[in-house]
Formats: structure tokens, sequence, C-alpha cells
């Protein structure tokens, strides 16, 4: 049995500067198990080709739209040192097809949290936009999010609780200004590893957050190959 799935590109849209939303359509899609913040691993070279199995063949991105009737929206980061993904969404057009796995993941939401805490760069917005979207109305959500460009910002549901900042400011030092109550909610930390990794440190040495309450999902390293 074959591990992807089949679609077929049936939109292409510039939702911002930088990033493409790419919607994908067919029978394969139906009725997948999804929850918001899970990701799928696409299929981005040609399996023919010995650079693509050089370079690898699947990056993986977050679900940030899926409908059980068969549609499913990826946005996806284009950038200067475009790697494999970003050079697949450059050049696929509408009528192509597409390979892609079932989505997976354990960057979800959490029923029992306090509130909901989301930090993280561009790359962590298509996530946090599906996330955002599935929260209930009582919820009490916050959230710092860094990009390299005001044109890099996504429309998010709470818009109004999300603190934008652009580079070089510090992920970590945007959640340290964060005024949040006393009492840990639940984080979702996710995009560039070192920036995840500084802001649960913030968290859980400085605010006495325990562990468990924080969810990490480093999405890219720099210079390291499949999180490019």
């Amino acid at each position: 049995m074959s591990m992807f799935l089949y679609g077929t590109i049936q939109e292409i849209e510039q939702i911002s500067t930088r990033m493409r939303r790419v919607r994908i359509t067919g029978p394969d899609l139906c009725d997948l198990t999804w929850v918001p913040g899970m990701h799928t691993r696409l299929r981005v070279g040609d399996p023919r080709s010995p650079r693509s199995w050089l370079r690898g063949l699947l990056r993986t991105y977050s679900i940030w739209d899926y409908s059980p009737t068969g549609r499913l929206d990826l946005c996806i980061l284009d950038h200067s040192s475009a790697g494999p993904g970003a050079q697949w969404s450059r050049r696929v057009r509408v009528g192509d097809q597409a390979a892609l796995t079932p989505p997976e993941g354990r960057l979800v939401l959490r029923e029992d949290a306090r509130y909901h805490l989301f930090a993280g760069d561009e790359t962590a917005t298509a996530a946090f936009g599906a996330m955002l979207r599935a929260l209930p109305p009582s919820a009490i959500a916050h959230g710092a999010i860094s990009v390299e460009d005001p044109g890099d910002r996504l429309p998010l549901e709470h818009a109004d609780r999300l603190t934008w900042r652009c580079r070089p400011t510090d992920l970590a030092d945007v959640v340290r200004s964060l005024e949040l109550p006393d009492t840990p909610g639940v984080a979702y930390l996710a995009g560039e590893a070192r920036s995840c990794q500084a802001v649960r440190a913030h968290l859980v040495r400085e605010r006495g957050w325990p562990r468990k309450a924080v969810v990490v999902k480093p999405f890219w390293t720099p210079g390291r190959r499949g999180m490019d």
C-alpha cells in the first residue's frame, strides 16, 4: 500500500509577502483524521532524480485548513535560501498532482488548558492559525510571533491577543514582555529550534512552568538538511 495520498493542485494564492497558500483536492483527501495543528509530509522532489534523493524527497508542512470533502490547504514560506519545499512552491501550477502523507502530529490544542500561549516565527503561523480558529469563544489566548518583515503577517484569529515583532528582536524577549496570568497555562512553541528552546527555558526557569505544560515543535534549523 502506498504511503501517499494523491490530489490535484486546485488553487495557489499569495497570502503574505513570502507565503503561498496551496490548495490540494481529491478523493484521497476525503474524511481524513485531522486536528488543527497537525502536519503532513509533502513530496517536493522527483523520486526519479538522484539529486532529489540527496536533498530529501519530503518536507513537513502544517495544515492551514482542511475539509473532509477532500480539500486541504498548506502555507509554504518562500525565502532567499530556498530549500526544496520553497522551490516546489515556486514551480507548482494549478492542475499539477501532489503527493502527501496523512495528517499527524502532537502540536494540537490541550482542552484542559487554563489559557493558551502561542510563540513562534512565521513558519509557525500556519499551525497557529488553524489552532486559533479552533479555540472555543470562552478560551483565553496569548501570543508572540517573530517575523522577518511586517509583510509576513498572516490573518489570524484572536489578533488582538497576539504580539508581533520584527527580527532581530529575540522571541524569548517578546514572550518575557507578555503580561501572563500568575498560574501556568499551556504553551505551544514552534519555528526555529533554538528560539523554541530559549522560550521554553524562560517559561520553565523564570516563570516556573512545568515542562509538561510546554509543547515544542521545532520546524527548522539553519544548515540542517530536511529542516531548511
